[in-house]
């Protein structure tokens, strides 16, 4: 059973994997020196590979095929090496000063693609609703589990965005708590009694500079305290808390915008790596208003250094200003 341990320094938790004993050459930058291709003899997310995965949680698929066959459009099945496990519940203890709690949680993967060889921004725009579908019908299933009390969409693409496998894929997390950034956008508004992110969107389009473009239902923009070089934001133009709430125009617009703006970046940026994260409101909690979901897309052109990890401030060598003309530029031509 993992363990969530609280840091007590930074006010935050990490999840130890207890039972694990990994070497270094079990550790994907120890294996290869490439930043882009992660080289897999053996791929699960493979279609016609479904008996190697957990059974499947959902899919989009064929009309006539079966549950954990071939004819499989998207697919989410379990984390067959979670970090979390989804029996139980969260129950802090305490050691000492020290706090822990068994690893609670739920986490899944959604496979975007039966073919091995399409990256996510090289799938049609109707193929990438259907991923941003899925998401959403995940989101409100496990949102029905009153134990969860946040939920945590991301993708890794390219080894130095922690990818162990280079098929395209999505993952999901369930947490038991909320994340301490997630209480920033409640003290905002708290104070101010305004949503942060709508007056940030209101800013930048005075502003202009760091706007990137916008389409019938979002923003996107370099943030104006970027942390990685080229790091952008989507951002929904209509107040919504939970990515659970977006409607299928917002989802086709949405297909339109991220497959625009990551084949961009990775024209631009050498197919570099790359995170997606999105950032939602809480669940099943005291509602706190002043949540405003968004997607982060952060490419990894660099690697984290002392002075990031020891003070938490990010050096950034390219200027949001500047990456929002470069990629707005590339977006026109």
């Amino acid at each position: 059973m993992p363990e969530l341990r609280q840091d007590l320094f930074k006010n935050s938790w990490v999840v130890i994997a207890t039972d694990v004993e990994l070497k270094p050459r079990d550790f994907p930058i120890n294996r290869s020196g490439a930043q882009h291709a992660i080289a897999n003899a053996f791929c699960p997310f493979c279609e016609g590979q479904e008996a190697t995965t957990p059974p499947e949680l959902a899919s989009y698929r064929q009309e006539g095929t079966a549950a954990d066959t071939p004819g499989w459009q998207v697919r989410t099945v379990p984390n067959k090496y979670s970090a979390f496990n989804p029996e139980g519940s969260f129950a802090p203890q305490m050691d000492g000063i020290f706090t822990r709690a068994d690893g609670f949680g739920q986490h899944e993967v959604i496979v975007e693609t039966p073919r091995h060889d399409v990256d996510f921004h090289e799938l049609p725009e109707e193929h990438i609703e259907l991923v941003f579908k899925m998401l959403r019908q995940r989101y409100n299933t496990l949102a029905e589990d009153k134990r969860m009390k946040y939920l945590q969409i991301y993708k890794n693409r390219g080894l130095f965005a922690g990818a162990s496998l280079s098929h395209s894929h999505s993952q999901m997390v369930g947490l038991p708590m909320v994340p301490e950034t997630c209480r920033i956008m409640s003290r905002y508004y708290e104070e101010n009694h305004a949503c942060l992110m709508c007056k940030v969107l209101e800013e930048e389009r005075a502003q202009g500079k760091r706007i990137v473009w916008e389409s019938d239902y979002f923003t996107i923009l370099c943030p104006y305290a970027s942390r990685y070089s080229y790091e952008t934001w989507i951002v929904p133009r209509r107040h919504t808390e939970h990515y659970g709430e977006i409607t299928d125009q917002e989802i086709s617009d949405l297909a339109v915008v991220v497959k625009r703006l990551l084949t961009v970046l990775m024209d631009k940026l050498e197919n570099a790596s790359y995170n997606i994260v999105f950032n939602t409101a809480p669940i099943n909690v005291a509602y706190q208003p002043g949540h405003h979901w968004n997607m982060e897309i952060t490419p990894r052109l660099i690697v984290t250094n002392g002075v990031e990890m020891g003070t938490g401030y990010h050096v950034n060598p390219v200027s949001p200003e500047i990456a929002a003309r470069v990629i707005r530029e590339k977006l026109g031509e």
